[in-house]
């Protein structure tokens, strides 16, 4: 599913020496690097997205030839942008294939969520103990969302007609990562909001509770500030964080 640079990205000069390693985690040439990846954020470059690739490829860290979905066009773009040598696609990685979405077969779903929490472009609806079903539009390929099924009721199917993954579709994938990522930070943040009350609620009954020692106060005290202490850890975390070190990453 190779496509060239999009035409309104002007790619920086290739990197000096040591240059790369001077790259930001959202520097110019590591936003360009990732306007070149197809986003399928389908991890087989041995990392969790294309941003984490494009960063470690800007820093220097990585190869070129690690993104199947790229295929040899992708190779031949990065190495253009970055000043280096064209490698055939590792092997290691995997191999380049025709466009694949995945396909539910819905009579042997048990609606147990996991290929959701799995899809990082949320390409999969359905609820909990009710069938799910993938929109097929919005499917990257990935891959992702058939470990986690206990029912191998997923396959992958190619589109047919065949046609090519476009930048078009990588810049749809790459904002459908980006709203994920914004979803479950927020619901994440709502989730922590009612514990925190909840706990902050427990403290305040334990003064009232004259029935038990000072000792079995003092540990359950402990207990609820340390809960309250992790929440507020985490939030100190994801504020700290880039976007692909957030729960968008936890497909994992």
């Amino acid at each position: 599913m190779p496509f060239p640079t999009p035409p309104l990205v002007q790619p920086p000069a290739p990197a000096a020496p040591g240059a790369a390693g001077r790259a930001g985690p959202q520097s110019p040439l590591v936003l360009a690097i990732d306007a070149v990846l197809p986003q399928t954020q389908c991890g087989q470059c041995g990392y969790e997205g294309c941003l984490p690739y494009a960063r470690a490829l800007a820093a220097g860290q990585a190869q070129l030839n690690r993104c199947p979905p790229g295929g040899d066009e992708g190779i031949a773009a990065l190495a253009g942008l970055l000043g280096r040598s064209v490698l055939d696609l590792d092997p290691a990685c995997g191999k380049h294939r025709e466009l694949h979405v995945a396909r539910i077969d819905e009579s042997r779903c048990i609606g147990c969520t996991l290929c959701i929490q799995a899809c990082p472009v949320d390409a999969i609806v359905g609820a909990v103990k009710q069938m799910h079903t993938v929109v097929a539009a919005d499917c990257t390929g990935c891959d992702l969302c058939l470990p986690p099924c206990p029912m191998d009721c997923i396959e992958m199917v190619p589109v047919r007609p065949a046609r090519p993954w476009t930048r078009h579709d990588a810049d749809g994938a790459r904002r459908r990562m980006h709203e994920r990522s914004a979803r479950l930070l927020r619901e994440q943040a709502e989730n922590d909001a009612r514990l925190a009350a909840k706990a902050r609620h427990k403290l305040l009954e334990l003064d009232t509770r004259s029935d038990l020692a000072q000792e079995e106060l003092a540990r359950r005290r402990a207990i609820i500030e340390s809960a309250l202490a992790r929440v507020r850890q985490r939030r100190a975390s994801e504020a700290l964080a880039g976007p692909s070190e957030r729960p968008d990453a936890e497909r994992t």
